[in-house]
């Protein structure tokens, strides 16, 4: 039975990895390029890129409390409750959508700004607000297209069919290097636009992305029946719209917020100097690539004990719970072994100096010394939220990061003289407390309910 649920994970898993870590890739051929071209440029599109990921995990956060009903009412094969969870995800994300937009235009000074605090000796302050703003301006644009990828390729997952999304991906991975190529350098006869390069086109790499979902998915109408007549309304049922916007608020703020706890944590260790954003820049680049193996697993793991759960089978979702807390656990501890051995060759990829490539090196090293820990946390978080215990994850997560991590973060950086990768490392081990208390919550079941039963 263990075997099996393994092999169902993997199978539901890998092509979200291979997906990801293609997007991933995405990022971090951009890093490189764009870190040929000064520590400024670098360090200009680190910023940008921080403040979209706290719109991308706004926009999963969305998505997530539809997607918990969405994988139970797949696993009671209700059709129509499927539908009606796909087009709330379309009013959710295009809410979500409209204020990021408005944030971003209206404050890009201001949230740049917050990173830019720290002295440096080697780098221009002024100089990397101006590659901020052109990289952020570019990538408001591809936003939509994202958003609409996300909708279709979280409902065709809780389906089981995680292929196209990951094609569509490759796709978009080919699309971007090559623009990149062109547009970064000024190849082929096109300018040479550097940063805003790199934004036109991971832009239009999205825009693949979407057309090959959306597409490829409507013309497969027949194995995915959900499509069929889905725009035919926007209405859904206004006794379920409360349920999945009730269940599922607490899910996005703790998304959104966890998001702005990670970008708080940043702009503390910034205060420092902005070579560690630069440091920081080159481990996230890297580990990122890899992390996407857990994250990935955390989802299968949601979706296959939702599946579970909706077909009442409740003691065989709590021992599926165990062994995939476990198997992702052992496989995080793979992933660690490799950040280690590439730490030291990987941040001379980047034109800049050498002290920034050395905290880059050791900022690899602690990030995968604590990848178990983080792939274990990944598993839990996931097997509370599939029960619709979306307060609790809200609590276990996001809370806890506001209340934990970020006010030792900064207090270590600016009351005390420890230095920076001690104050990271201290940081980072405080999520052990976070295994702990979910491991107690998971043994004592109180995540384990049907919530389809109950609409």
């Amino acid at each position: 039975m263990k075997n099996q649920i393994y092999k169902r994970a993997l199978q539901l898993s890998v092509p979200m990895m291979i997906q990801n870590g293609i997007t991933n890739m995405v990022s971090l051929v951009d890093n490189i390029m764009v870190g040929s071209q000064g520590t400024e440029a670098m360090t200009a599109v680190s910023i940008a890129s921080q403040l979209i990921f706290v719109f991308n995990l706004a926009i999963f956060g969305g998505l997530s409390g539809p997607g918990i009903y969405g994988a139970q009412y797949y696993g009671q094969h209700n059709l129509e409750g499927f539908q009606n969870t796909f087009r709330i995800k379309g009013w959710i994300t295009t809410l979500c959508l409209i204020g990021g937009l408005l944030v971003f235009l209206l404050g890009d000074d201001t949230l740049i700004g917050l990173y830019l605090h720290g002295e440096s000796a080697t780098v221009d302050a002024g100089l990397t607000m101006t590659f901020a703003k052109q990289y952020l301006h570019i990538m408001l644009i591809g936003l939509p297209f994202f958003v609409v990828t996300q909708v279709y390729a979280s409902s065709l997952r809780e389906t089981g069919s995680s292929v196209k999304p990951m094609i569509a991906g490759v796709a978009s991975v080919a699309v971007d290097v090559v623009l990149n190529y062109m547009l970064i350098y000024g190849n082929c006869g096109m300018p040479k636009l550097g940063v805003r390069g790199a934004a036109i086109a991971t832009v239009l790499a999205r825009v693949a992305e979407m057309g090959i979902v959306v597409i490829w998915a409507h013309a497969c109408r027949k194995k995915h029946v959900f499509l069929q007549g889905i725009y035919r309304t926007f209405r859904v049922p206004k006794q379920l719209a409360q349920k999945v916007v009730r269940k599922g608020l607490p899910i996005f703020f703790n998304e959104f917020l966890w998001a702005g706890g990670i970008a708080a944590l940043t702009q503390c260790y910034s205060t420092r100097g902005l070579e560690i954003v630069a440091g920081l820049n080159i481990s996230n680049a890297l580990c990122n690539l890899l992390n996407v193996v857990f994250v990935a697993l955390g989802s299968a793991v949601g979706i296959l004990i939702g599946q579970t759960l909706g077909a009442s089978m409740y003691e065989k979702a709590k021992k599926d719970a165990f062994h995939l807390m476990w198997f992702t656990g052992a496989v995080s501890l793979g992933l660690t072994v490799i950040l280690v051995c590439v730490s030291g060759v990987f941040p001379k990829l980047y034109d800049t100096t050498a002290q920034v490539q050395q905290y880059g090196q050791w900022f690899i090293v602690i990030t995968a010394l604590f990848f178990p820990v983080q792939g274990f946390l990944n598993a839990l978080y996931f097997t509370l939220r599939s029960g619709g215990k979306t307060l609790v994850t809200f609590l276990f997560d996001s809370v806890y990061t506001w209340l934990i991590p970020v006010p030792m973060a900064l207090l270590l950086c600016h009351l005390t003289a420890l230095p920076i990768l001690a104050v990271y490392a201290i940081v980072q081990a405080a999520d052990l407390i976070k295994v702990l208390v979910g491991y107690v919550l998971i043994r004592r079941g109180v995540w384990i309910s049907n919530l389809v039963e109950e609409v």
